[in-house]
């Protein structure tokens, strides 16, 4: 049970703001923590190792930099995608799968969910672009939250809710509607929260 985080657009101090959130979640990886800035964007992962424990770590980068991911799940058929991206002259540096999305993302952009199996959460962020692409499984089995202050535009991610509370500009407000829905079924259908 890995954890990510993470956050575009804030004016908060990225690196202390970002550990605080990571600190919330800490849980969630025992192996280790990483972290990744730049003038746009702050993301952290939270790290339990299963596969290729040495060469895993995150964020992780592509080849020139401009591609960076934070991956929580398992791809079940990233060795048959791995294959594919080889034959298409994708290099590797490691045998993980979090590589494989990386590198499938570069070669299918977002068409590449259609090829995933598996129990996944990730968000990549394209420095070149300051675009950041989330996705998660269609069943949600790997959580993944996200919410945007309407006023300063600040886009944050993580896969506990719980984490939000850190950021400064983070706005606790309650949905009513949500919150009936909540307490009926456990959980909030829809997009909302």
């Amino acid at each position: 049970m890995c954890g990510i985080v993470g956050f575009i657009g804030s004016r908060a101090n990225q690196k202390i703001v970002l550990q605080k959130m990571m600190d919330a979640i800490a849980h969630r990886g025992p192996d280790g923590q990483g972290a990744y800035f730049d003038d746009q964007a702050a993301l952290g992962h939270l790290r339990l190792s299963i596969i290729d424990i040495k060469g895993g770590s995150q964020p992780m980068m592509n080849e020139d930099g401009n591609y960076i991911i934070v991956f929580n799940g398992e791809i079940y058929n990233f060795q048959e995608l791995r294959e594919e991206l080889l034959r298409d002259g994708h290099i590797f540096r490691s045998h993980c799968d979090t590589e494989v999305l990386l590198h499938g993302y570069e070669q299918w952009g977002k068409d590449m969910l259609a090829r995933l199996r598996g129990m996944f959460a990730f968000a990549i962020w394209n420095k070149r672009e300051k675009t950041l692409f989330c996705a998660r499984d269609h069943f949600g089995i790997k959580p993944l939250y996200y919410y945007q202050n309407s006023e300063t535009g600040t886009l944050m991610f993580s896969s506990e809710i719980k984490s939000f509370l850190e950021h400064p500009e983070f706005v606790k407000e309650l949905n009513p509607e949500q919150l009936q829905l909540y307490l009926s079924y456990q959980y909030s259908p829809g997009e909302n929260t």
